[in-house]
């Protein structure tokens, strides 16, 4: 067994608990290490003290911020106005919470909030729904097209999804440290062993284990960096987006069919849909991801059909020479 430290107790880094992670392994017939399992046993909190720091939290503020420097980047490499950027920011992160809090109220706990309604804003007892988040987006980007930027709603969605893997891939890494979000039992070598009683732990309780499961996390995470890089080349390399809608339907097409696929290892989040994965084989976040599927292949066949429409690149904001004077 080896066992891996990460942090110190004086700091509380990570916690009460100081190891990272325990990976197991056993001896095959010829003596050689093999991988048995992981033992994960990250704290959710990075730091605590004063203030307590969770990775979730600095995971979501962490992929926000580049995010937001690189739609700057290529909202100045357009000439779009620079104060496009800021007010883009707020609709999009106001869009991302209520959509995806909202999201989870009505796609999976609505029979508990319709008799809690009180319950709705609390966010800080968890439940988010990235289906949500997402309806939210678009309902944001729609008026935020109408309001500012007064352009196709398209114009700004391809712009804007080119550094959303990013921020997908930290908020599931976030969903790791939190023990959350994993999958179904497996043999696999590198199945984890999530704490179950989370809350308990973290209060100084025993840790009670999961058996060896498939980190979906980690498989979501390396699916949404991989378009990510994508998105980067068809933007910076091909100029894909002078082909209106083409980057949008390739990130729709990169983020919902991984997560698609997934979901069948994926452990349900509402009991309930054990029944609806017996019923049709499917569950609530495979439902709701099959139109973003379909309206992603939509948008790739109307932009291929679309002749492309070149675009002037001055490489610096339409208000520069206003906030000078």
């Amino acid at each position: 067994m080896v066992i891996f430290y990460f942090g110190c107790k004086g700091s509380k880094f990570l916690g009460k608990i100081t190891t990272f992670a325990i990976i197991k392994r056993h001896k095959n017939n010829d003596n050689a290490m093999i991988l048995n399992s992981v033992t994960w046993t990250a704290s959710p909190n990075m730091f605590e003290g004063f203030v307590t720091v969770r990775w979730y939290g600095l995971m979501f503020a962490i992929g926000f911020i580049v995010g937001y420097e690189i739609v700057n980047r290529i909202f100045r490499h357009e000439g779009a106005r620079e104060s496009w950027v800021g007010q883009l920011f707020v609709y999009v992160v106001v869009a991302t919470v209520v959509g995806a809090r909202l999201g989870h109220v009505f796609f999976y706990d609505w029979g508990y909030y319709s008799q809690h309604l009180s319950d709705i804003p609390k966010i800080w007892e968890g439940g988010l729904a990235s289906h949500g988040g997402v309806i939210g987006i678009l309902i944001a980007i729609w008026l935020y097209s109408r309001w500012v930027t007064r352009k196709p709603m398209l114009w700004t969605l391809d712009r804007l999804v080119v550094p959303v893997g990013f921020v997908a891939a930290l908020i599931r890494i976030g969903n790791l440290f939190n023990h959350e979000i994993y999958g179904s039992e497996t043999t696999m070598p590198w199945g984890f062993k999530f704490v179950t009683n989370l809350h308990q732990w973290m209060q100084g309780g025993e840790p009670i284990f999961s058996a060896p499961s498939h980190p979906t996390q980690i498989y979501e995470a390396l699916c949404y960096l991989f378009i990510f890089a994508v998105c980067l080349v068809m933007y910076w390399r091909y100029r894909a987006q002078e082909r209106e809608g083409l980057i949008f339907g390739v990130f729709m097409l990169g983020i919902f069919i991984p997560r698609f696929l997934i979901e069948f290892i994926k452990n349900v989040q509402e009991p309930w849909e054990i029944a609806m994965r017996d019923a049709i084989g499917l569950d609530m976040g495979q439902l709701l991801s099959l139109p973003f599927i379909v309206l992603g292949i939509w948008l790739i066949i109307r932009a291929m059909r679309r002749p492309r429409v070149p675009l002037e690149y001055p490489d610096r904001f339409a208000d520069a020479d206003k906030k000078k004077k």
